[in-house]
């Protein structure tokens, strides 16, 4: 019986490849409903098995939060196309900005997040590795994002030394902790994408965070519930069940809509 590491492992092969099996609107659907009461690493995770199915989600919940974001990015890309687009304010003036973007833009070089992670500095000595979505699921009783961030870097620290004495992760100065962070971001740069913006008003410039669980989410429930309503008016006007419309192509049942002028 495989481990999740030899399943992520396994997963790691495809991940970053436009998803190859193509996934239906009813199974899409069922994607959808799963999804709908769960909490955001859930919701990645059952995305993320409807583009994979042949991995096990404990594999799957085993990448490191990187992998698991480029495998949503090329799931996104197979979905609703590689174009981004969103709305945000501009901090300084309140403008609302247009964003336009490829997935291309904000893909990053691919990493070999297996591979020990080290630190060194003023006498500390840290083994790392990098976090990962069950790393996340056991945040859920924490109560505030302080005590996130501190638990969930202490779940990725291996093993400590300072000055040749072993030590536990939660004894280390702000100073390592931060470096130790600095070195795992660089080590799985698509768990954190950052993307820079100008308003053209007021020529402010700032970053602002992506995040492509909560955007193709997004994208996925007003995907479904505009699906829901064609399955309705379909099925309203013909008598059609919902697998007999979900099964057909895009094509015609917009020309169905076009004929009842929907």
């Amino acid at each position: 019986m495989r481990g999740p590491d030899a399943g992520a492992s396994a997963v790691q092969e495809v991940i970053g490849d436009i998803v190859s099996t193509r996934i239906s609107a009813a199974k899409l659907l069922q994607v959808w409903e799963r999804g709908q009461l769960q909490a955001p690493v859930d919701k990645a995770l059952t995305l993320l098995a409807a583009a994979y199915p042949d991995a096990t989600r404990e594999s799957l919940a085993a990448l490191s939060i990187g992998q698991r974001d480029t495998g949503l990015l090329s799931l996104r890309e197979q979905l609703f196309g590689a174009q981004l687009s969103s709305l945000t304010d501009c901090p300084a003036c309140g403008e609302q900005l247009e964003l336009n973007f490829n997935v291309a833009d904000i893909r990053a070089s691919s990493t070999s997040p297996d591979a020990p992670l080290y630190l060194t500095h003023s006498g500390y000595e840290l083994e790392l590795r990098l976090p990962n979505s069950l790393d996340l699921l056991q945040l859920s009783d924490c109560s505030t994002i302080a005590e996130m961030r501190a638990r969930l870097f202490e779940q990725c620290v291996v093993r400590v030394s300072h000055d040749g004495q072993v030590e536990g992760p939660g004894d280390l100065p702000a100073e390592i902790v931060e470096l130790a962070i600095a070195r795992m971001g660089e080590a799985d740069p698509q768990a954190d994408v950052e993307v820079d913006l100008n308003c053209p008003e007021c020529r402010h410039a700032w970053q602002t965070g992506f995040d492509i669980v909560v955007y193709l989410w997004s994208e996925l429930h007003s995907w479904a519930m505009h699906m829901l309503r064609e399955v309705h008016v379909l099925a309203s006007s013909y008598g059609w069940g919902e697998s007999e419309i979900l099964s057909m192509t895009p094509q015609r049942r917009r020309g169905y809509l076009e004929i009842l002028g929907a």
